[in-house]
């Protein structure tokens, strides 16, 4: 069995079209049927089920393509490390966020590590909490930074960062909006703009109003922080946020006020495989994230 094969063989069996393929790969449509066909009478097996132009992967080949992929993953990961370690100030972070992070967290944290190491890439995803955590186990991302940080799980590990208010966010003309703090349950009459079902912030959220005794009115889910912001800025509703969230601006005709609610923060943290190791680049932004939060925490003590 050859690299060559199993590229070839992949790349077939994500196309589902033997001509499609050797396009995307640059070569002769009989070079790939050929080579698929050696692969094929190696392992004593039929790959694909032929269907006019078109294949698709028989049982056996969906079995045989799973385990290619994974050892694709780990060729190409080799082929990284070793390039990295040539010059490891060159290399890729490949690192995952939620939305909430999006505006402020990550590209701080960013700006501050390319000052130091202007050559290091970023391969950026967004996605949400358990998401994200699928992602990195997978191996599609190597980190992620993720509020609160999980707890005890298989197959990750990771470190606290810091930890963040959750606080109000209210339109301008609300009842509460001169207060200087409130409770959630003062919020109980009021509609929620909320991230949809399976957003970890969502649940915080509501299993905080439920445990108050109340569920609260969602009559407006969005999966982005900004579309949040912006319905409460248009007098929609009411929504719990990470201050963090908030740092750089309010948006227009809206307030933010604190909670009284002591336990309503949060910890934010980055994971990774327990079963991987991070490459050189992406060692040494996990590390430097935790100098980083840490310095700034200290500085906010």
């Amino acid at each position: 069995m050859e690299l060559k094969q199993i590229k070839y063989f992949m790349e077939v069996a994500e196309r589902e079209h033997v001509t499609e393929a050797a396009l995307q790969l640059g070569i002769a449509q009989s070079a790939v049927s050929r080579q698929i066909f050696n692969l094929e009478a190696e392992l004593e097996v039929d790959l694909f089920i032929r269907e006019g132009r078109n294949v698709r992967l028989t049982p056996i080949g969906k079995i045989f393509y799973e385990h290619m992929k994974k050892a694709s993953m780990v060729i190409e990961n080799a082929r990284r490390e070793v390039m990295e370690y040539r010059d490891p100030e060159k290399g890729t972070v490949h690192i995952g966020f939620p939305s909430s992070m999006a505006a402020y967290t990550i590209p701080m944290a960013i700006s501050a590590f390319r000052r130091v190491y202007p050559n290091v890439k970023f391969n950026l995803t967004q996605g949400f909490y358990y998401q994200l955590i699928e992602r990195v186990i997978k191996g599609d991302i190597s980190m992620a930074l993720l509020a609160p940080l999980p707890g005890n799980r298989e197959k990750i590990r990771g470190d606290i960062l810091f930890s963040e208010n959750i606080v109000a966010l209210l339109p301008m003309d609300h009842p509460l909006a001169d207060r200087s703090e409130i409770e959630i349950n003062d919020l109980k009459q009021d509609a929620f703009v909320l991230f949809p079902e399976g957003f970890i912030l969502r649940s915080i959220i509501t299993d905080a109003c439920l445990k108050l005794g109340f569920e609260p009115n969602i009559p407006f889910e969005v999966e982005d922080i900004d579309s949040i912001k912006g319905l409460v800025s248009a007098g929609l509703g009411v929504t719990l946020i990470p201050e963090i969230t908030l740092v750089d601006h309010l948006p227009r005709n809206t307030v933010k006020i604190p909670l009284r609610d002591s336990y309503m923060r949060r910890t934010v943290g980055v994971i990774s495989s327990s079963e991987r190791q991070l490459l050189p680049a992406e060692q040494r932004f996990y590390e430097f994230l935790k100098q980083f939060f840490n310095r700034i925490e200290r500085y906010k003590d």
